[in-house]
């Protein structure tokens, strides 16, 4: 599988740089409430931000994470809402699988 994509507050992966573990899952929902961290494909992250982070003023950061690095379950899963299907990280984030970080 090819890179994916995974939307995030600056302040979380700065908080996460120092925890030495991301667990945010989305935009205010952590990984022990929604149970699974949200990411999306290249083609899937504009229109992500664009439905979900629309109207944060906050700095965004766009994470970009090899899936062969992953230390937790990568499942792809089929979203009814949405009609396609997006990976979903049961599990933290360890760190040292984003390849990149990039300012949006």
């Amino acid at each position: 599988m090819s890179a994916i994509y995974h939307l995030a507050l600056a302040s979380d992966w700065a908080a996460a740089v120092e925890a030495g573990e991301y667990t945010v899952s989305t935009l205010g929902r952590t990984l022990a409430e929604e149970g699974f961290i949200h990411a999306s494909t290249a083609e899937q992250w504009p229109a992500t931000r664009d439905r979900f982070y629309s109207g944060v003023s906050e700095p965004l950061v766009l994470l970009v994470i090899d899936p062969a690095l992953l230390t937790s379950e990568l499942r792809v899963e089929y979203v009814p809402e949405a009609d396609q299907e997006f990976p979903h990280l049961y599990g933290p984030l360890n760190l040292d699988a984003v390849t990149e970080v990039r300012p949006i």
